[in-house]
């Protein structure tokens, strides 16, 4: 299967400015604009005791595709979309459907649900979300191990999402890595926030930059 091409922005429009976090909200002691990018880092003296968000107030989408070029250097991270805050919980923390990724790439590319409904589709296959949230393949797309392949560990690689009514698409690099059709009306999302996540665990360096939104 050919990759799509990656670098198609036609009818997105850039939702980080380069320089500065404008119309984005998180906790500022991991969060930072530099050098065209956005950098999520921790440490050993700065460390993440809940999973914590970069959470994006411009807009809240609902059927749309978002474009970003990212890598990290540890951990795991994801981006968040069609979520929930939870404040109850603590600030900047979210709730909903994740793009997930990993720095030993087990997991990157599947559909996660961040405080929910957790693994919905791994890599390399179509799931139907059922009633419940019964889960059943309708399609392997491709090996998952020749799409973990596509992917460089601590290199730039882009995720593309689709959202577009119960329908989630994870791409990579231009391949599809996974799909979703969310037929569970009780606990699916049709809009929200989108954000990205520092997860708990050592320290680690996530870098995003081209963050490109389009509204469907």
């Amino acid at each position: 299967m050919d990759a799509l091409v990656i670098e198609d922005r036609t009818g997105f429009d850039s939702i980080f400015d380069g320089t500065t976090l404008k119309n984005w909200d998180g906790d500022p002691q991991f969060w930072r604009a530099e050098n065209g990018s956005i950098i999520g880092e921790s440490s050993a003296e700065k460390v993440v005791k809940v999973n914590t968000f970069l959470i994006y107030r411009g807009s809240m989408p609902g059927d749309f595709e978002l474009k970003v070029d990212l890598k990290m250097n540890s951990t795991n991270t994801g981006i968040q979309y069609r979520s929930i805050e939870l404040p109850e919980v603590g600030k900047w923390v979210l709730k909903g459907y994740q793009a997930d990724m990993d720095f030993n790439n087990q997991f990157t590319g599947l559909l996660y649900e961040e405080r929910g409904r957790a693994f919905l589709a791994p890599r390399g296959q179509m799931v139907h979300v059922g009633p419940g949230g019964k889960k059943r393949v309708i399609a392997n797309l491709r090996n998952p191990d020749e799409l973990k392949a596509a992917i460089k560990s601590n290199d730039w690689y882009t995720y593309h999402i689709i959202a577009r009514g119960n329908r989630l698409t994870h791409i990579i690099n231009g391949h599809l890595f996974s799909e979703a059709i969310d037929d569970d009306p009780a606990a699916r999302s049709m809009g929200g926030l989108l954000g990205f996540q520092m997860h708990v665990g050592p320290p680690m360096k996530l870098e995003l930059r081209n963050v490109y939104l389009k509204n469907l």
